[in-house]
């Protein structure tokens, strides 16, 4: 038995599907106000109403933590290093099981890392891509150790404490994150999560492949955004990976006053961005 996900559909229709890849340490519901923005911009804008879908990673949400066999051979420090090629190969399964053959992949954080090994692995799935704040970066030593101990901290205390710092408004952060009510939100989106589940995705992220070797080999419609205020990955990080896709025609965003969780924080100006890239993977498809 494979990894199987739970989907969630904000629209329907017969164009391209829209498929948005969650971040860390949350699942599909951090899309739930850009995803209804998203519906109503494209019938505005005069596209073809199209699928809208939030998958739950492994893990996340609805979709239950993977086997071992489903899972894949686990490293002596304990990453999953095929996990994440598995994962990719399930999403592009879901879409092939509702009988489409492409989609618009856009991914954030860690849904980011998934889009582009999707574009690795599948690149025939990929009508165009999305990567917001992200990285096509694997993990340094460092980070991978520090993923790990997050992993046995969730395991071992049964809490997802050690990722409740995710919620914790810093001095730098943006207006939206530093309010009270977005605190509270986004505590509550990762309190529903299962230490198992965090622990599942934090080990697939450690093993996952350096992915810098794809960005010049995406030759479709690409939309690369961040936050100004993103500690993880600002536009410093990001701006790279969009000068590294050269076959590409690639659309760079910086959002003002916005941290890692862009989709979250200022969705109306992540669903703009959305929208004008599906707008072009509709003019690719029909040329």
């Amino acid at each position: 038995m494979g990894i199987s996900l739970h989907n969630t559909s904000y629209a329907d229709g017969q164009g391209l599907p829209l498929v948005l890849v969650h971040g860390f340490p949350v699942d599909h519901h951090m899309w739930d106000e850009c995803a209804q923005q998203i519906a109503h911009m494209s019938e505005h804008a005069g596209l073809e109403p199209f699928p809208i879908w939030a998958p739950d990673m492994p893990g996340a949400g609805e979709s239950a933590v993977p086997d071992e066999s489903a899972t894949g051979p686990i490293a002596e420090d304990g990453a999953y290093e095929q996990a994440m090629d598995r994962l990719a190969d399930a999403y592009v399964q879901l879409i092939r099981d509702a009988g489409y053959q492409r989609a618009v992949w856009v991914g954030l954080s860690m849904g980011g890392y998934v889009v582009l090994d999707i574009h690795r692995r599948h690149p025939e799935a990929v009508a165009a891509i999305g990567l917001l704040d992200t990285k096509a970066d694997a993990d340094s030593d460092e980070a991978r150790a520090r993923r790990l101990h997050i992993a046995q901290e969730c395991e071992s205390s049964q809490t997802v404490d050690a990722v409740m710092h995710f919620a914790a408004p810093q001095l730098h952060d943006s207006t939206v994150k530093r309010s009270a009510d977005f605190t509270a939100m986004f505590a509550a989106l990762i309190q529903s999560q299962t230490p198992e589940g965090v622990a599942w995705r934090q080990r697939m992220a450690a093993g996952r492949p350096d992915l810098n070797a794809e960005l010049p080999k995406i030759a479709v419609p690409a939309l690369v955004l961040c936050g100004d205020l993103d500690p993880s990955s600002p536009p410093a990080v990001m701006e790279p990976i969009s000068q590294a896709m050269t076959r590409s025609e690639v659309r760079m965003r910086v959002i003002e006053d916005c941290g890692h969780f862009s989709a979250t924080e200022h969705p109306l100006r992540v669903a703009e961005a959305i929208v004008d890239l599906v707008g072009q993977a509709v003019k690719a498809s029909n040329h």
